[in-house]
């Protein structure tokens, strides 16, 4: 926000750099310590780390902090400290606080009596899930990302000169995220799709398929007691899709679902893909129970997925688990 941006400008001019009792050779801050953020964490461009006496000021684009798992990332510290990406330290003659960093008008005390500008280096960024496991039924969930923060040959600008540090641990922020459960109404069933030569079950803002359905998965015939048919998701068959809706783009319908070419509303937002299974994991499972409607050719599908992981990214590092046993949902079909 540019609001923030003039902020960092205003404080340096209101505080200047006045003489004061903290003399400042080298700065440390907690890299185990979360930092902090000015106003909306989703529209803020500028986070902090706070001692007693000093600041540590990370000016960045809103969005700059990815809510992925799959790389290690970085941004150029903009040259003479005046652009997007910016890096600021500061020293006062008394406690400081949020408001000294956030407020529209800083208190004009404690003063700035040191200020280090970071002219050159590279904002390298490491972005970790917080999943969160669920011991009853094995499924877990994303709540939010780490993001650990370290400047790279980072180059300052200080009163008494230049000084240059290959590393400096700015420490962590924390976003949070929320990613809808899959659930589904109770007496909607399973619908198959031509389309994607398979089935999906939904909710306006969801939905959840099992793509290139094997064939041999779904058909007329009972199955034992306590014997599914099984098949695990495979790079050919079987493919697992999660996909939820941007908010305020509209709603998930049958027809914007089960169509050659999708609609432009919803528009996806997030898409994630069922890890592949094996005898090996226990895991990438699809079961399915079939029973039928006393003599009639009417038989009822019951799907279930054992032991999924959805993931996403290349790497696969990203990832929630659907839990031991998930049920899609059932079919109902008379042949």
């Amino acid at each position: 926000m540019k609001k923030y941006t003039a902020l960092l400008l205003f404080a340096l001019f209101l505080n200047g750099c006045d003489d004061g009792d903290l003399t400042v050779d080298n700065i440390t801050f907690d890299e185990d310590k979360e930092a902090q953020v000015c106003g909306d964490p989703l529209t803020s461009n500028l986070i902090y780390q706070l001692k007693t006496q000093e600041a540590l000021l990370l000016q960045m684009p809103a969005g700059s902090f990815r809510n992925e798992n799959d790389s290690i990332y970085t941004y150029t510290i903009d040259g003479k400290g005046n652009g997007s990406y910016r890096v600021v330290y500061r020293a006062y003659d008394g406690t400081v606080a949020s408001t000294n960093i956030c407020g529209t008008i800083p208190p004009s005390t404690p003063k700035v009596t040191e200020e280090w500008l970071g002219t050159d280096g590279v904002i390298e960024i490491e972005s970790t899930a917080n999943e969160v496991p669920n011991a009853t039924d094995g499924s877990s969930k994303i709540t939010g990302y780490t993001h650990s923060v370290i400047f790279r040959n980072i180059t300052f600008a200080k009163p008494s000169g230049i000084q240059t540090n290959a590393e400096f641990i700015f420490g962590k922020y924390v976003t949070t995220t929320s990613i809808p459960s899959p659930t589904f109404p109770a007496d909607q069933e399973v619908i198959e799709c031509s389309v994607m030569k398979g089935i999906y079950n939904y909710n306006t803002n969801l939905y959840l398929s099992i793509e290139n359905i094997d064939t041999e998965l779904i058909k007329p015939e009972i199955t034992p007691t306590g014997q599914p048919r099984e098949s695990y998701i495979e790079t050919a068959k079987n493919n697992v899709y999660y996909r939820t809706a941007k908010k305020d783009t509209g709603s998930f319908t049958e027809d914007a679902i089960c169509v050659e070419k999708k609609p432009t509303t919803p528009t996806v937002d997030q898409t994630w893909t069922g890890r592949l299974g094996s005898k090996e994991s226990n895991g990438g499972i699809i079961q399915v129970t079939t029973t039928r409607l006393g003599e009639t050719q009417t038989y009822t599908h019951t799907i279930v997925l054992k032991n999924v992981t959805l993931q996403r990214g290349t790497k696969g590092q990203n990832s929630f688990k659907l839990g031991n046993s998930f049920l899609l949902g059932t079919i109902t079909k008379t042949y």
